[in-house]
C-alpha cells in the first residue's frame, strides 16, 4: 500500500479556535494534509478548555486540545505589523486558508479574502462560521449549544417528560456537523480547482449545517405540517412511541428496536424468550396477528422487559445479534476502549504524547485499498514549529 495519500503536499494554515474548524483541521493532518495552526503568544483559547490531563494546568493539559488538534504543527505569531505580514506570507504559500470565528474577524487580521485569492489564485479560502459570511446573523456570536438550538435540532433532544427542557446533545455534535459539512466542502473546491486551476472562497455555515440536519423534524414539517415530539432514547415523532431502553441483569441497558409490523424478527424473539422459558403467552397463535399485538403492546413491552433482566448485556446483544434482530449494549465511553471490535480493527492508536507518556487517541475511520493514512501524533506544543514553519515562509511552492 502507498505511504502517500491524497492529501500528501496539502498545505493548510488553521486560524481556528473552535472544535469546528480544529475538527476539520484535524481531519486533513490525520489524512496528511500539512496543517499549520496558528496561534497567539497565549496560545489559542482552546487550550484552555477541560477536561485536563491528570489535573494540570496549563496549555499542554488540555485533553480536548489534544483531541482536536493531532498531527497539525503549531505557530506561534502575534499581532505585530511584523508577524501579521509573516501570517500573510504563510497564507500565500497555502493551498487552503481554514478561519472560524465571525464573519469579518479575519479582515480584522489583515487578512482579506478577496486579495488574498487575487495574490494566489489557487489558494482555497474555508471559512467556518457560526452564521456564514453575509445575512442579518454574519456577526453574531455563537457557541455549540447556540448552533443546535437555533439551527432546529435542539428542539428534538431530551425526555418523554416535556416538563424537562430540551437537552443538548453531548460531544459537540453542532460544531463536529459544521465541520463534517466543512470538510466535504473542501474536497469539492479541490476538485474544482484540479480542473480549472483556480482556488475559491467556502462559505460554511454552522447554522444552514444543522438547518438541514433536524433528522425527522424536517419532513414532518414540510409535507404534513406536523411537530415532532422529543422521546428519551429514541427519534422524535408527532406521536409517542413505545419506549427502547432495556435494562439488563447486568445493570447496563441495551437499545432494542421491537418493530411489531415485522414478522421474522417478532417470531425470532418469542422464539428466543420460549427457549429460556420466558414468552408466556406470546406462544399463543393470537399473537401472530399483528392488530392484536399492537392492542397488547404494553403486555409484549413488560414481558420483553422481564426478559432482559435475568440476562446480561453482553450475552443478550451477541445472541440478539446472532438471530437478526436489532439489539445494542449502551456504552460509556471508557467502555469503547474494551470494545473487541474497534480492538480488532485497530481503532484506538497508542500515541506518544509531548511528556513522553503514551496515549491512547481515536484513529481514522476510514479504510482504503490502496493507501494507508498515517494515523494520528501528538498535539503539537505551543510554538513548537514556529521556527522551522517560520524559516520557509515566502520560499515554498503551492501545492496541488
Amino acid at each position: 500500500m502507498s505511504l502517500t495519500t491524497p492529501y500528501t503536499g496539502l498545505r493548510v494554515v488553521e486560524l481556528a479556535e473552535d472544535p469546528a474548524g480544529e475538527y476539520t483541521g484535524k481531519l486533513l493532518a490525520d489524512l496528511g494534509a500539512d496543517v499549520v495552526k496558528v496561534e497567539p503568544p497565549e496560545g489559542a483559547a482552546s487550550r484552555g478548555v477541560g477536561p485536563f490531563a491528570e489535573g494540570q494546568t496549563g496549555p499542554e493539559a488540555s485533553l480536548a486540545f489534544r483531541a482536536y488538534n493531532s498531527t497539525k504543527k503549531s505557530v506561534v505569531l502575534s499581532d505585530s505589523e511584523q508577524d501579521r505580514e509573516q501570517l500573510r506570507q504563510l497564507v500565500l504559500d497555502a493551498d487552503v486558508l481554514l478561519t472560524t470565528g465571525r464573519s469579518g474577524d479575519a479582515t480584522a487580521r489583515g487578512l482579506d479574502f478577496a486579495q488574498l485569492r487575487e495574490l494566489s489564485p489557487r489558494l482555497v479560502v474555508l471559512a467556518v462560521t457560526p452564521f456564514g459570511q453575509d445575512g442579518p446573523w454574519a456577526h453574531y456570536r455563537s457557541s455549540d449549544l447556540i448552533g443546535l438550538a437555533a439551527g432546529g435540532p435542539l428542539l428534538s433532544c431530551g425526555y418523554d417528560d416535556h416538563e424537562i427542557p430540551p437537552i443538548r446533545p453531548g460531544g459537540d455534535q453542532g460544531y463536529l456537523t459544521a465541520a463534517s459539512f466543512a470538510h466535504t466542502g473542501l474536497l469539492l473546491a479541490l476538485l474544482e480547482r484540479s480542473r480549472t486551476g483556480r482556488g475559491q472562497l467556502v462559505d460554511v455555515s454552522m447554522h444552514d449545517s444543522l438547518a438541514v440536519s433536524g433528522e425527522l423534524a424536517n419532513p414532518f414539517w414540510f409535507y404534513p405540517r406536523v411537530k415532532v415530539q422529543r422521546q428519551t432514547a429514541r427519534h422524535a415523532q408527532p406521536s409517542p412511541t413505545q419506549p427502547a431502553l432495556f435494562r439488563s441483569a447486568d445493570d447496563r441497558f441495551l437499545y432494542f428496536a421491537l418493530i411489531l409490523a415485522d414478522q421474522k424478527p417478532w417470531q425470532a424473539l418469542v422464539d428466543w424468550m420460549d427457549s429460556a422459558g420466558l414468552a408466556a403467552d406470546l406462544v399463543d397463535p393470537a399473537f401472530s396477528d399483528l392488530a392484536h399485538r399492537q392492542r397488547n403492546f404494553s403486555h409484549v413491552q413488560e414481558l420483553v422487559e422481564v426478559f432482559f433482566l435475568v440476562h446480561d448485556a453482553e450475552f443478550l446483544y451477541h445472541e440478539g445479534q446472532r438471530r437478526g434482530l436489532p439489539i445494542g449494549i449502551t456504552n460509556a465511553p471508557e467502555d469503547l476502549f474494551g470494545d473487541e471490535h474497534l480492538q480488532a480493527r485497530g481503532f484506538f492508536t497508542p500515541v506518544e504524547q509531548p511528556d513522553g507518556s503514551t496515549a491512547l487517541q481515536p484513529g481514522s475511520p476510514y479504510r482504503f485499498s490502496t493507501f494507508t493514512p498515517p494515523g494520528p501524533t501528538a498535539a503539537p506544543r505551543l510554538g513548537q514549529h514556529t521556527a522551522q514553519v517560520l524559516a520557509g515562509a515566502g520560499h515554498a511552492e503551492v501545492g496541488t
